[in-house]
């Protein structure tokens, strides 16, 4: 992803901001508000900074502060006043602007207070769900369409994990159902771990005793779980991986090695979903989501 901008369109300002173009260019233009810079071929762009400064206008602006009275404060007063309303907003659309403001600053301590004034009124389930999940969605989104640098994703996704596996941790006396081991990896390559290190949580949470792999695991790394007579259900999640060339071949080979055990698959992800309509011999089953699954749990 070498093409990835540190310079943003104005359309990239709308997909992460949510305020639609128009609006942003009546704000630049009426009140100063961002100062764009131009190509050659006299075509905005916008630095880091301008990013930065218009979530900042944009969460005071969704917090009753008018456009007019912003315009006039400096740009030490709208960070200060925006970092003290997001460390006081404590509901789902202004905690997920927080989260992007931390993601997009780097800042530890904005995501923490935030978080932290989430638990206040909600359990860790229903901010994962509520909360962390709309917000990784438009992380997704922001991907694909490159307007967002990795070491922001890795940030705020190293943040996020850190929760998830503080909460699971707490949970480690928790199992009550032995009879079946649920085992959950990655395939090789794949890196997005987030909705399976949740998915962990909530088994662990039911009662269910499972060994968290993680990612990128070569097949031939579960031979050992194959080979046991105990129930294992093998439970991975398929973001970027396999190729859809690799696809077929990976789901046939589980399927072989599955069909003569009472041992089970649960595979997680629209590349899951491009193989449902394959007659496999053994018990796979596929979901398009997280959240899918734990319906059905």
């Amino acid at each position: 992803m070498n093409s990835i901008k540190t310079d943003f369109t104005i359309k990239d300002l709308e997909n992460i901001s949510g305020i639609k173009a128009h609006t942003i260019r009546i704000w630049e233009k009426r009140y100063n508000l961002l100062q764009p810079q131009r190509t050659d071929t006299n075509i905005r762009y916008y630095s880091n900074q301008n990013l930065q400064k218009l979530l900042n206008i944009v969460l005071l602006n969704k917090n009753s502060f008018k456009i007019s009275k912003i315009a006039e404060m400096s740009d030490e007063a709208i960070v200060l006043n925006a970092r003290e309303l997001a460390f006081k907003v404590a509901v789902n659309d202004e905690a997920i602007n927080s989260f992007k403001l931390a993601m997009f600053q780097f800042d530890k301590v904005l995501f923490n207070n935030a978080y932290n004034k989430l638990l206040h009124k909600k359990t860790f389930r229903e901010i994962f769900k509520d909360v962390f999940m709309p917000f990784l969605e438009h992380i997704g989104m922001l991907w694909q369409t490159e307007t967002l640098l990795p070491a922001h994703e890795h940030f705020i996704s190293n943040l996020i994990s850190q929760k998830i596996q503080t909460n699971t941790e707490k949970l480690q006396y928790n199992v009550t159902n032995t009879g079946k081991t649920y085992v959950l990896f990655l395939p090789e390559n794949e890196i997005h771990e987030l909705g399976l290190l949740y998915l962990n949580y909530e088994l662990v949470l039911r009662g269910n005793h499972t060994i968290y792999l993680g990612q990128s695991l070569p097949l031939d790394n579960l031979n050992y779980f194959f080979d046991s007579n105990k129930e294992v259900c093998f439970i991975t999640s398929m973001t970027v991986q396999p190729y859809d060339d690799k696809l077929t071949d990976y789901f046939y080979e589980i399927d072989e090695i599955l069909k003569s055990s009472k041992h089970s698959l649960i595979a997680i992800g629209r590349k899951a979903m491009d193989v449902a309509s394959y007659d496999f011999k053994s018990d796979i089953n596929l979901y398009p989501s997280v959240n899918d699954l734990l319906k059905v749990l």
